[in-house]
């Protein structure tokens, strides 16, 4: 009986586990060296603190050009990626990406995010299928227009 209760128990815990999903984001400040890890040299590790009270992700302006109409300071570069974990989850898509991409930028305080790249969906070992995200988070200091 305990083996068929121990079966049942790890039987649960697959199933809960193909429902997850996951997101990465890195950001880093431009023109700063990045870090890899040991472990993976793909991946780039560099945080950006910011002082600047959060922001509401709905506000954050995105854009795949430059914002030439107004002055800006710059917060830092983020790099987000959207996974699909399992082959029952919906394929990520750049509206995802934004969604995640305005989050973390309304984290650092940004009022937009300016110079938004894609990446293509690829599948890897871990994923389903996943899509890059990057761009810059800035903002607008007062008094500009």
């Amino acid at each position: 009986m305990p083996l068929r209760s121990l079966t049942l128990v790890a039987l649960a815990g697959l199933l809960l586990a193909a429902c997850s999903t996951y997101s990465s984001t890195t950001v880093s400040k431009p023109g700063e060296e990045q870090s890899r890890t040991e472990t993976d040299p793909t991946v780039v590790r560099a945080d950006v603190a910011s002082d600047r009270p959060a922001t509401n992700p709905a506000d954050i302006i995105l854009t795949k050009d430059d914002i030439t109409d107004r002055s800006y300071e710059v917060i830092g570069d983020i790099k987000v990626t959207v996974n699909k974990t399992t082959i029952f989850h919906s394929d990520p898509t750049p509206e995802k990406v934004d969604e995640r991409l305005r989050e973390k930028a309304a984290e650092l305080g940004a009022d937009a995010v300016i110079l938004v790249r894609y990446g293509s969906v690829g599948v890897s070992a871990l994923s389903w299928g996943s899509l890059d995200g990057q761009g810059r988070a800035v903002f607008f200091p007062k008094g500009s227009s």
